[in-house]
């Protein structure tokens, strides 16, 4: 999670309050930990894009 925040420029509060509401990237649990899928994340933040529903 510290290194998804690092990623995207937030704080690790907001990507477990992300993952809390169901809003971040897919994510998964392996063991006590929660792991991101990079190209996972990627689709997430296409989807988000300013630019997203442009015919670029």
């Amino acid at each position: 999670m510290k290194e998804l925040a690092e990623f995207l420029g937030v704080p690790t509060q907001t990507i477990y309050q992300m993952n809390w509401k169901g809003t971040g990237p897919r994510s998964y649990k392996v063991g006590r930990c929660r792991r991101y899928d990079p190209h996972d994340v990627r689709v997430w933040l296409a989807d988000r894009s300013s630019d997203a529903g442009s015919k670029r």
